[in-house]
């Protein structure tokens, strides 16, 4: 007979609030009854690393693991390396550190999070107050993207989805993307300066929780430019732990 868990899987931080961001995405998902649900982290998170789901899962008598990859992009080198420690895939795309995980349970490997109604919300939900008058305003979705062949496309494919769901939601003039690697974010809001002076440009970062990259990296690569900008990320939103349970109902028929 199988029993079901969840594992939810994002990156880690040693900032204890961005765990604790995450930890309250997982505890407010709806979950079938009997079915227990373990957030886990890549590294930082001594205690919570995947294995230590696993094992926790396992433990329980779960027989069958659904893992939900709480990152923004399909185009993330991590999603290749935790697919491959996970069995998913026979041999990673990019060389890794990770070993394969002890493992007995069957692995249900649900998507990332790419370009999904539910994101569009919350990030539109964060910047709607930054916008005055958008038929005069270029929204500029600012991931963190990757310079990996192929990795790098599938960054830009969810970006640009992603910001078109934006523009209509806010009804922007132009939608624009831009990435940290490549460094192209400077080069974007320059352009726009150039081809349409009069008009705002609202910077709208997708990363899962506020830190270095929202407060340090993309306000440092826009100045001496005119922009708005806020910094707020994904969390904390009662969004995510509806995205989260909508991953875990795909597995079911």
């Amino acid at each position: 007979m199988r029993k079901y868990g969840v594992l939810v899987i994002s990156h880690g931080s040693r900032d204890e609030g961005w765990v604790e961001l995450v930890e309250n995405a997982v505890k407010a998902v709806s979950m079938p009854e009997a079915i227990p649900i373990y957030a886990s982290y890549l590294e930082l998170v001594e205690g919570r690393l995947i294995q230590d789901g696993i094992y926790s899962l396992e433990t329980q008598g779960v027989t069958d693991i659904i893992v939900v990859p709480l990152f923004v992009s399909s185009g993330s080198t991590h999603i290749d390396e935790i697919s491959y420690a996970l069995g998913v895939i026979p041999e990673p795309q990019l060389e890794t550190d990770m070993e394969l995980m002890n493992i007995h349970a069957r692995i249900h490997f649900t998507s990332p999070i790419d370009d999904h109604p539910d994101i569009a919300a919350i990030l539109y939900g964060k910047i709607k107050d930054l916008s005055e008058s958008p038929g005069e305003e270029i929204l500029l979705l600012v991931g963190h993207g990757s310079k990996e062949e192929g990795f790098h496309q599938k960054w830009r494919q969810g970006l640009e989805q992603l910001a078109a769901r934006l523009q209509k939601l806010g009804g922007f003039a132009e939608a624009d993307v831009a990435m940290l690697l490549p460094d192209q974010l400077a080069e974007r809001v320059a352009w726009w300066a150039r081809e349409k002076p009069s008009y705002r440009v609202i910077v709208a970062p997708l990363f899962l929780s506020e830190g270095y990259f929202t407060s340090k990296v993309i306000p440092s690569r826009l100045e001496g430019f005119t922009y708005q900008y806020n910094g707020q990320a994904l969390l904390p939103s009662p969004l995510i732990s509806k995205w989260i349970e909508g991953q875990i109902a795909s597995v079911f028929p």
